[in-house]
């Protein structure tokens, strides 16, 4: 069917978004608004010993200033919302971030006061006026030195700046295979700090109904819902006094799920000021206070037998959580991640101890695959180098231990169910898509014109399906209008294009007619939000059940229409959506019964969690400039097993973006402070971000034979693999390019400096021999 499911339908919202009809909370006008400004700490580390906001609360314009003393019992403070045990059976250190700071900041960045004036400038020029007494203290921003002895303390409630230590896996089962081993790679690998940076920055625009007692909120969100119920939290109100819209949104990578102080002030603000506040974030902002990712440092083992097959793996790491949690920032390298040590390759054992640890640095979170990534790209690393100790083909030592479609369903010792995959097809037709027979002629190539080319394959695999409750309305109006309404929130990923397919291709509407709501918690009752690749799964579930409903309604209103029995009617979406009368060509249909009616609706909802193993296999060529460093992605080839397509160039869109964040991470992201905390990359003149020029034209097919029986469409979450492929793909590439010089092994990023340098020590190294 035409722009029904599995078509590669063109974007229904990019007519929108390319014509600057886009609406974002910028965007929203709210008559008599006010603005907001945050002051934040210049110091990484500090006690605050007087705050006076008395000659900012004089200034031109001001309406109101909020310091830490004037929140603290009126905002309840942000905190971890991961329940879980340590190692020990004890629950998680139980810090917590007011939201505005009281007796000490932690990190560069930290909110101390708000200031809301008649417009931006004034409120800036307020806040320079704020008067704050520090007493620097000595920061610490490695995870290794906070835990050191004598190290500085950032909160009394966590000894040590130990967060937790966690661990999961069978320990002993895993000494064992250590044990009879008859190869044990090790390595450390470090996934470096990374900042999200997303296109739109944080936003917020709040009001408050006096009469009502009840705020409405404009925020750039990934779920409505999801963000209401920690508004209230915070301000320590029931949900259902907040009406939540989430408008267009400008990239969210987890980020904006979660709860940061801005978003309590501002609706605090609006009550008290009884006008609407808005707080826009802008630049500087967003790289000093959002949520960052990554930030794991791992101590990795892997234990093979004689013929190299896996017998285990032993990890140990440690997971830099900023200066205090984010809201599932404890669970990230932990719950999220920590299981899926080991891929899909046949492990039979593993134990993984992880150590959450407090630092002066902003806090982590969620960042495009939740600690998935991470994982991963340690996995790869550990395989590739015990291939190369062992003298075994890196891809041969994968293939020996994939796990293979006869096996299913494969139970992993972390928990997870395989249900369908094929791993050796996915390698076979990436390396047959990279061309990796004629590597070595493209190797002798670039070393005829003075450069360095490397060759890296790596296999992901990730878990995806997220919050377990989601809600889908569909309404047909009188005027041939459909509407749906679903708990997911697009933040670019195209969900205006893909439900309209799916519900097109359940009803035969025309496509023109179907829209998508804004995320709105007074339109619709609940919803699960946009995060760990689940939307496609969960939207597509409860659509598919909405669909179902309207078409049981509309049943019994045609069968009254045409006068006939339920059972002598059939349905066909591709006759536009018709009812017919079995073997005659009476018909009606679905907007002629909406007509009548005054319209149609159905509703879906489900309240369980059902995760999906999107897998593939990722090939990647880098080309090293020994004489400055610099290195060149030239080739890039895609084989992902994501069950069944809705809309195949909306997945090779989210492919293509989260290989360009995963190479990011391997060639030049790196969030970085010096020795006191004070950040080196507050600014794009100094965190390095892709390019369009940075990547080449991708080579990107899927395999559609595994759809996975899991859901009732075979598909399997998308939008985060890039990222987690990208990361080993494109440094075993650059890492193999520097082996042919004799370079050692590098950590990401790999930037000019540093290559040049490792290309330097080698070459000294070998005039020395």
């Amino acid at each position: 069917m035409k722009f029904g499911v599995g078509q590669p339908a063109t974007r229904k919202e990019d007519a929108r978004f390319l014509t600057g009809r886009g609406s974002y909370v910028d965007d929203v006008r709210l008559p008599g608004a006010a603005r907001a400004h945050v002051l934040r700490s210049p110091h990484a580390h500090a006690a605050i010993l007087r705050v006076d906001a008395s000659a900012a609360r004089a200034a031109p314009g001001v309406l109101g200033i909020w310091t830490g003393a004037d929140v603290a019992e009126r905002l309840a403070p942000l905190g971890n919302e991961l329940p879980f045990a340590q190692r020990d059976g004890a629950p998680p250190a139980p810090a917590t971030q007011p939201h505005l700071a009281t007796d000490k900041v932690r990190f560069v960045g930290q909110p101390v006061a708000f200031v809301v004036a008649g417009t931006l400038a004034q409120a800036r020029d307020a806040a320079e006026l704020i008067e704050v007494d520090y007493e620097t203290l000595e920061a610490v921003t490695d995870p290794e030195a906070a835990l050191a002895e004598g190290a500085p303390l950032l909160h009394d409630a966590a000894p040590g700046n130990r967060a937790y230590v966690w661990a999961c896996g069978d320990e002993a089962a895993t000494e064992a295979a250590f044990a009879r081993a008859a190869h044990v790679t090790r390595l450390r690998v470090r996934n470096q700090r990374l900042i999200v940076a997303s296109m739109e920055p944080r936003a917020i625009a709040a009001q408050f109904d006096a009469d009502a007692g009840r705020w409405e909120i404009w925020i750039g969100s990934q779920g409505a819902h999801g963000i209401r119920a920690r508004i209230a939290a915070a301000l320590q109100v029931a949900p259902e006094l907040l009406r939540v819209r989430t408008p267009d949104v400008g990239g969210g990578f987890g980020m904006k799920l979660m709860a940061h102080p801005e978003y309590g002030l501002t609706a605090l603000a609006a009550r008290e000021l009884g006008r609407p506040v808005k707080w826009i974030g802008e630049r500087t902002d967003a790289m000093l206070s959002d949520a960052q990712g990554r930030d794991l440092t791992t101590d990795a083992e892997a234990a093979f037998d004689a013929e190299g097959r896996l017998l285990g793996f032993r990890w140990r790491s440690l997971s830099n959580l900023g200066a205090c949690y984010s809201s599932f920032g404890a669970g990230i390298h932990t719950a999220f991640s920590a299981p899926l040590v080991g891929g899909m390759y046949r492990t039979p054992t593993f134990h993984h101890q992880v150590t959450g640890v407090f630092t002066n640095t902003a806090p982590t979170d969620a960042y495009r695959g939740a600690g998935r990534p991470e994982v991963i790209y340690v996995t790869e690393r550990l395989m590739e180098r015990a291939a190369r100790e062992m003298g075994v083909d890196p891809v041969d030592l994968r293939l020996r231990n994939l796990v293979t479609p006869k096996e299913l369903p494969y139970a992993t010792p972390g928990g997870m169910v395989f249900d369908s995959l094929d791993p050796a097809e996915n390698v076979r037709r990436a390396l047959e898509a990279a061309d990796r027979d004629g590597f070595a002629a493209r190797r002798a190539e670039a070393q005829a014109r003075g450069k360095l080319l490397g060759f890296g394959a790596c296999y992901y695999m990730e878990r995806t399906g997220g919050a377990p409750v989601e809600r889908a309305e569909i309404r047909l109006d009188a005027q041939g209008g459909c509407e749906i309404r679903v708990g997911t929130q697009s933040t670019g990923q195209g969900h205006e294009t893909a439900w309209a397919q799916i519900v097109r291709q359940q009803l035969g509407l025309d496509w023109e007619s179907i829209r998508l709501a804004p995320g709105d918690t007074d339109l619709l009752s609940r919803g699960g939000g946009t995060g760990g690749s689940r939307s496609l799964i969960m939207a597509g579930r409860v659509l598919l059940l909405a669909a179902e409903d309207l078409l049981r309604k509309a049943r019994e209103a045609a069968a009254e229409h045409l006068e006939a029995g339920l059972d002598d009617l059939s349905f066909s979406a591709e006759e536009g959506g018709a009812f017919r009368i079995v073997g005659t060509d009476r018909t009606v249909r679905l907007t002629e019964l909406a007509a009548t009616l005054g319209g149609l609706d159905g509703e879906g909802d489900v309240a369980d969690r059902e995760s999906t193993f999107p897998n593939g296999c990722h090939a990647a060529e880098v080309e090293v400039d020994p004489d400055t460093g610099r290195l060149t992605l030239t080739r890039y080839s895609v084989i992902d097993d994501f069950g069944a397509l809705v809309n195949p160039l909306l997945v090779a869109g989210q492919v293509h973006g989260g290989v360009a964040q995963g190479a990011g991470q391997a060639l030049m992201e790196e969030a970085r402070w010096d020795a006191d905390g004070q950040p080196l990359t507050a600014s794009f003149m100094d965190y390095a971000m892709p390019r369009a020029a940075d990547s080449p034209f991708f080579s990107v097919a899927f395999n559609e034979d595994a759809p996975t029986p899991s859901n009732p469409m075979g598909v399997k979450g998308c939008g985060e693999a890039g990222a987690v492929a990208a990361t080993p793909a494109v440094t075993l590439a650059a890492l193999d390019a520097l082996r042919s010089a004799g370079a050692e092994e590098l950590d990401t990023p790999l930037t000019p400096e540093r290559v040049w340098r490792a290309l330097q020590a080698a070459q000294a190294r070998r005039g020395a021999a």
